[in-house]
């Protein structure tokens, strides 16, 4: 019989692309992930990895095996969510990953919520960013992802992971508020385009969304300070040395001082909740869930 630990390991390879990508999702050394694809290939009789260059790929085999091992990995962790599903009360580990603006809004609040309810669930919790946190969940690394979705920006699809909305909050324009108010015929955001921005890294949904809209208005902005931090940009923000884009969970921190001015379109990023199928009738994954809708209650569309 085929281990699930070594399928485990040639999948978590599969999608990592490298022996070492492997070990460092599956918390292992590169050795030990080579010497359990070793294992697995004399278990099967069949060559599943080659040499192509200085990498190592799959073949055609190890391509068919990593496929029956997503639907055996699904079906032992949909047993195992129902086993706990017959247990009175939510019990164990749960592996969450969040974004800034989301573990600021959502996380306190949600953690009195699932304290009430399901005292013996624990929640481990890793700031991490939205696209490779989807990547990592549907890698089985997170049990539940809180992710972000800007306009005209979806977040990737992976099979297999559900989606459900917690909240919509509306992006503005933070500039340091000097009581002014500017030209009624200007829109807020052509009115900074010689201003110093903040934004976050380049290849981020935020990023992308903030110079299509400055660029919507007819100009480059002059992006000088780069951080995912959105803490960071407040603070430059209020010290008057940049203006940002923000959304509007980041709002309810901000202090007074800033100005929060509308966009055209008033537009708004969605903020959802992902997991994999299979974990959906695990009670703690559940009631992690419930607890996240409930702080979201709240915020509605902030």
């Amino acid at each position: 019989m085929l281990s699930i630990h070594r399928l485990r390991t040639l999948r978590a390879f599969a999608i990592r692309g490298t022996v070492a990508g492997a070990a460092d999702s599956l918390g292992y050394t590169a050795s030990a992930v080579s010497q359990q694809l070793s294992a697995l290939e004399m278990e099967t009789g069949a060559r599943l990895l080659r040499k192509s260059g200085r990498r190592l790929v799959l073949t055609p085999a190890g391509q068919r095996l990593v496929a029956a091992a997503d639907a055996v990995l699904d079906a032992v962790e949909a047993a195992e969510s129902d086993l706990r599903a017959t247990h009175d009360e939510p019990a164990g580990s749960v592996r969450a990953a969040m974004f800034q603006s989301a573990a600021l809004a959502l996380l306190p609040s949600a953690l009195a919520h699932l304290r009430e309810s399901a005292p013996r669930v624990r929640l481990q919790v890793t700031q991490s960013e939205p696209a490779q946190a989807l990547e990592d969940t549907w890698a089985r690394e997170y049990d539940i992802v809180i992710a972000e979705e800007y306009p005209h920006h979806s977040a990737p699809h992976y099979p297999g992971l559900r989606r459900e909305t917690l909240v919509r909050d509306e992006i503005s324009l933070a500039a340091r508020d000097d009581g002014s108010k500017g030209d009624p015929e200007t829109t807020a955001l052509a009115g900074h385009r010689d201003s110093a921005w903040v934004m976050e890294p380049r290849g981020t949904a935020s990023r992308h969304f903030a110079e299509q809209v400055c660029r919507l208005e007819g100009f480059e902005p002059d992006v000088r300070y780069e951080t995912a931090d959105l803490q960071a940009h407040i603070a430059l923000v209020a010290a008057g040395e940049a203006v940002s884009l923000l959304p509007g969970l980041m709002w309810m921190t901000a202090p007074a001082g800033i100005a929060r001015l509308p966009l055209p379109g008033a537009p708004r990023r969605t903020v959802f909740a992902a997991m994999r199928a299979t974990t959906t009738v695990d009670p703690a994954v559940t009631a992690v869930l419930s607890a996240l809708r409930l702080a979201a209650v709240p915020l509605g569309e902030w």
